[in-house]
This record gives C-alpha cells, sequence and structure tokens, in this order.
C-alpha cells in the first residue's frame, strides 16, 4: 500500500459538482454573462483550490473570457467577426436554417464552446478587466445551455 496516503488524500479531499445552466434567449452579438454564472454557482465559494469549466452545448454560439469594463469591445468583436465571417457568401451550401447559420458555425468553430477558470479561496479567478462573455452568433438564437463542472479543494 506504498503511497496509499497519498490517493486517500485525494480522494477524500477532493469535490466535484455540475450543473447545467439556460441562460435566456439574446440578440445576437457578444454578452457579458459573468454574473450570471456566479449567481448560478454558489458552491465556488466552498472551493480552496479549483477549476470552473464551462461547456457551452450548442454550434452556433460560443464562449470566451475578454474584456468586461467597455462594451465597446464586445462590439467591435462582433463587427470584426461580421466582416470576417459574411453571410449570403455564394459558396455556402448549409443555407437551410437562414443566412445566419453557416456564418454562425464557422465563428462558433473559430473561438470555441469551452472556458476553463481557476478558483482560489471560494473566488474564480478572472483578471480585473476579465469577463466570461457568450458570444451570441445566431439572430434569434434562443436559450443557450450551459454544463459548468467544479472541481477541487473544498
Amino acid at each position: 500500500m506504498k503511497g496509499w496516503h497519498i490517493w486517500k488524500f485525494v480522494l477524500t479531499n477532493s469535490y466535484w459538482h455540475s450543473e447545467t445552466i439556460t441562460l435566456k434567449p439574446r440578440s445576437r452579438g457578444f454578452h457579458l454573462i459573468t454574473d450570471e454564472i456566479h449567481s448560478a454557482l454558489p458552491q465556488v465559494a466552498e472551493l480552496q483550490v479549483g477549476l470552473l469549466h464551462l461547456w457551452l452545448q450548442h454550434t452556433s454560439a460560443a464562449l470566451t473570457i475578454n474584456e468586461n469594463a467597455d462594451p465597446s469591445v464586445r462590439t467591435d468583436l462582433e463587427a470584426w467577426f461580421n466582416h470576417t465571417v459574411e453571410e449570403d457568401t455564394p459558396y455556402f451550401t448549409h443555407t437551410f436554417e437562414g443566412s445566419d447559420d453557416m456564418p454562425a458555425h464557422i465563428k462558433s468553430s473559430l473561438l470555441g464552446c469551452e472556458v476553463t477558470i481557476p478558483v482560489a479561496d471560494g473566488r474564480l479567478q478572472l483578471g480585473t478587466w476579465q469577463g466570461i462573455i457568450l458570444a451570441e452568433h445566431r439572430n434569434q438564437g434562443g436559450s443557450r445551455r450551459i454544463v459548468a463542472t467544479l472541481q477541487g479543494k473544498a
């Protein structure tokens, strides 16, 4: 049983929590959701050290960490993505859900559907100007689901 004391410590001092957070429908754009995530997960306060993993269960929206203070950053991100991945591109074939659908899939692939944030002393370790952002790439995307998994030492 060499090393068992280490595993016993790890197994008895680990904390896991997972739940699905449903976000209200939003218009197309980049939306700061840090407060919603924080409100939905009071369990973060129980962790001394750990990780919060957020997984967006959609292919036409994305998650990212970016500027939380100046809303013009989110406006400029939306403008850049719309300029870079234009609607009504003639060679897109996946168009039966609307002209915003295929561009939304591409934008989602560029940003990704997950973020992981360190937790220390019961707080998310976001930088001073960092926030959790939902990038809604559809004109009418509907509600969005995020699987939140907390793991660490309580």
